[in-house]
């Protein structure tokens, strides 16, 4: 049995605790032969289910290219590979190849237009910390997005941000538009005097006013941290907004999610003071070993992206909005703005109350093999949930689901949440939907 302090118990519902004890007792009376096959089983099924019988509208995940996939199974990645400047040929090789691509001026991913990028960080979160150690210092003042907002909670006291000991202040957000409010922020960070000011977080309906943002930050003195966790696909499809080019120094992501690549991190610069800092907090820092598979599979998403960016990232807001309209036409609520719509991204917010909250909303949906999650939304608060479930269009994108396909999905949604029909019968219907796609789209095949 796992034996878990009184400490933790605090914080492990009651409900979890119960589950995790449940099979680590089953799992410790198997023999070794049992838990290999289990292990495999388990997998085989999570594969079934998602990649064959699901809907996965979860904004927190993609599906990549099995090119990609082969490159993290192979005996690359069996060796830890040491060093944050490439000195040997094979890694060298893998370095120079996906920088060169990323920053030369192919079709859609020079929208970045980094001078440096630096994509062996293990996560976007571990990116935010990189982003925080090179433009402020423990006890420091920031400024970031409220969890009302779509804040990351590495962008908290909870967090990255937190735990390396700087004081967190919120950017003022005109909740109306969903965007930065510039006026509020000028008078706050004037008062605040923050070392660095954090725009984008965990959903990103509409692109933010980064070039208002960058006039507060020059007459504070402080540094601008674009967190594209989400948005890198679109980004890097000339779909969305170039955070580099509007006034951000920093640019952090993860390289999985819209991006489509292996689950790692990435940070982006323009800035040479920024990129020696990077460079000294990567090695011999906190990325002094990296799985260089890693770094090969984001070889191919890197030209997955520059082959098809542009239409994918097009293709993903097409769908969002075309099942943002379906949804409100259903009767399901979507959050809109006055004079924009429903949505400019992959991304699609619906309020959450009259189903429970959020999650709750979501463990419903599950049952049916309809997977989104629950966020923050400047709405009034559903205790003990969120008041809001969150979309993403990028997973159903990429297995072919086009824009005449969102009406369907829609349909499936309000059945189970308004009309309040069986999952048993919706799960059913769903399998036979998505037997239509399960062949992956906007990649190099």
């Amino acid at each position: 049995m796992m034996n878990i302090s009184d400490d933790l118990r605090k914080w492990v519902p009651e409900e979890a605790e119960s589950f995790i004890q449940q099979h680590a007792a089953r799992f410790q009376s198997m023999s070794f032969d049992e838990l290999e096959s289990k292990a495999f089983s388990l997998i085989e099924a999570h594969e079934k289910l998602m990649d064959q019988q699901s809907i996965v509208l979860y904004a927190g995940t993609n599906v990549i290219n099995p090119k990609a996939a082969k490159m993290l199974s192979s005996s690359i990645g069996n060796r830890a590979s040491l060093g944050g400047i490439p000195e040997q040929s094979i890694i060298k090789a893998w370095s120079t190849l996906i920088s060169w691509k990323l920053c030369s001026c192919h079709s859609c991913v020079n929208c970045f237009r980094p001078n440096m990028w630096r994509y062996r960080v293990p996560s976007g979160s571990i990116a935010n910390l990189y982003a925080y150690m090179a433009t402020t210092k423990p006890g420091d003042k920031i400024m970031s997005f409220s969890d009302a907002a779509a804040g990351h909670v590495t962008h908290h006291a909870e967090g990255a941000a937190g735990l390396y000991g700087l004081e967190i202040h919120e950017v003022p957000f005109d909740f109306a538009q969903m965007d930065v409010d510039p006026e509020a922020l000028m008078i706050a960070a004037k008062k605040v005097q923050p070392k660095l000011i954090i725009i984008a977080g965990s959903m990103c309906l509409f692109p933010y006013s980064l070039q208002e943002v960058r006039k507060v930050a020059d007459e504070v003195g402080a540094w601008i941290l674009y967190d594209a966790a989400h948005m890198g696909g679109l980004i890097a499809g000339g779909e969305f907004q170039r955070p580099l080019k509007e006034g951000a120094d920093l640019m952090t992501g993860s390289t999985y999610k819209s991006f489509g690549g292996p689950p790692s991190g990435m940070v982006f610069t323009n800035s040479a003071e920024l990129a020696a800092c990077l460079d000294k907090i990567a090695l011999p820092g906190l990325t002094a070993n990296f799985d260089l598979s890693r770094a090969a599979a984001m070889v191919i998403a890197v030209l997955d992206l520059l082959t098809h960016g542009r239409e994918y990232a097009k293709m993903c807001i097409a769908n969002a909005k075309a099942l943002a309209e379906s949804l409100h036409t259903g009767g399901c609520e979507v959050f809109h703005v006055s004079g924009k719509g429903f949505t400019n991204s992959q991304h699609v917010a619906l309020p959450a109350a009259t189903y429970g909250g959020g999650d709750t909303a979501s463990k419903l949906l599950e049952k049916s093999n309809l997977f989104t999650s629950g966020i923050g939304l400047p709405l009034p608060p559903v205790p003990g949930d969120f008041n809001a479930m969150r979309l993403g269009t990028q997973e159903i994108t990429r297995w072919g689901m086009r824009p005449e396909n969102m009406e369907t999905i829609a349909d499936f949604f309000c059945r189970l949440l308004l009309k309040q029909e069986k999952p048993e019968k919706l799960k059913s219907e769903v399998i036979e939907f998505r037997k239509a796609f399960q062949k992956l789209h906007y990649i190099r095949n």
